[in-house]
């Protein structure tokens, strides 16, 4: 049975403003860590009104709070919207107070819009285009202090000093983070929830190519998937069709807070936008647990990843809690871990 995580986007709803939003983080935080979940990710959007989440360093030390067993971290911290020595501070901090329970899940998109991108990054020092490598290797030489002679940066230290970095893992939606990760020797998750590039092809590409290294001598895969499971399929199939048309609306350009399942069954959808949402679907797991474990297993006996990170936005609060209960019947990762 393979081991299950969370990936929380802490949705806002019709229903539900983004303070409770959070609220409701910290509640599901506290549900899986008693299923036996291994890992809850908390991940970096800004100026969507979906997302209630911008600051996943802050939330990881609140849900560390509360729980137990699960490990907590980055699903991820958008490394070119921050300084590496804030990221490295605010991170050994966290591993500093909660000692082998911290993540750091790294990206290399914005996470926004390029006008909130561009606020974001107009008081750090910015370079022009892609500077997701330099960042990277700023952070890591933050940990390894191996700046060259004469740096400046080696009379700046990291506190707390007397403590290392957490894990550091790359996400990616591309094969672009799967060859980097697999170079640098570090942890590797996938996006198939919204990615357009083949999750087998970077999941097997990193493993392949993976180089031991100081961070991991093993490789290490994670395939974050959408998934909402319900008692039937039928329950399952409603509870779905908030995200359907929260989907539909994203691809117009429409970032609103998730619909309830009454608006969503009475918006009158054209043919064209039903054939949207069918396409769409391939990204999305639904139905009763046994349904979504048939769905499943040919994408994990085929990319075979070390862990099964699900992401669950429902309109109902109480109907997530309960998908991830059912999964947690399903895969078995108590035991699994």
């Amino acid at each position: 049975m393979i081991p299950l995580s969370v990936l929380d986007l802490s949705v806002v709803t019709t229903g539900t403003k983004p303070a409770a939003a959070l609220r409701n983080s910290i509640d599901l935080a506290r549900h899986v860590d008693g299923l036996g979940y291994v890992r809850y990710w908390l991940a970096e959007h800004h100026n969507l009104a979906s997302v209630a989440s911008p600051a996943p360093d802050v939330m990881i030390g609140q849900i560390a709070a509360v729980t137990k067993h699960i490990r907590v971290g980055s699903g991820g911290v958008m490394l070119p919207n921050h300084a590496p020595l804030v990221v490295a501070e605010r991170f050994k901090m966290l591993e500093a107070l909660f000692p082998g329970r911290i993540d750091l899940g790294l990206g290399r998109a914005p996470g926004t819009d390029g006008a909130t991108a561009y606020a974001l990054r107009s008081r750090l020092d910015r370079r022009e285009g892609d500077d997701f490598l330099e960042r990277l290797h700023e952070l890591i030489l933050w940990e390894t202090r191996e700046f060259p002679s004469g740096h400046p940066y080696n009379n700046v230290v990291a506190m707390p000093d007397d403590t290392r970095l957490p894990p550091i893992w790359l996400l990616g939606s591309s094969d672009y983070s799967s060859e980097l990760a697999a170079q640098v020797g570090m942890g590797f998750a996938f996006a198939h929830h919204f990615a357009s590039h083949d999750a087998i092809d970077a999941m097997v590409h990193y493993r392949n190519r993976f180089q031991p290294s100081a961070w991991r001598a093993t490789p290490h895969a994670i395939l974050a998937v959408a998934v909402i499971a319900a008692e039937t399929d039928e329950d399952a199939e409603r509870l779905a069709t908030s995200f359907d048309l929260n989907r539909l609306r994203r691809d117009h350009g429409q970032y609103l807070p998730l619909p309830s399942v009454e608006e969503a069954l009475a918006y009158p959808y054209t043919d064209a936008e039903r054939i949207s949402i069918s396409r769409n679907r391939s990204r999305l797991f639904v139905g009763n647990p046994a349904t979504v474990q048939t769905k499943l297993q040919p994408l994990i006996d085929a990319s075979k990843p070390d862990e099964l990170m699900v992401i669950t936005a429902v309109y109902d609060h109480d109907a997530r809690k309960k998908s991830y209960s059912l999964l947690a019947e399903a895969f078995g990762p108590a035991k699994a871990a």
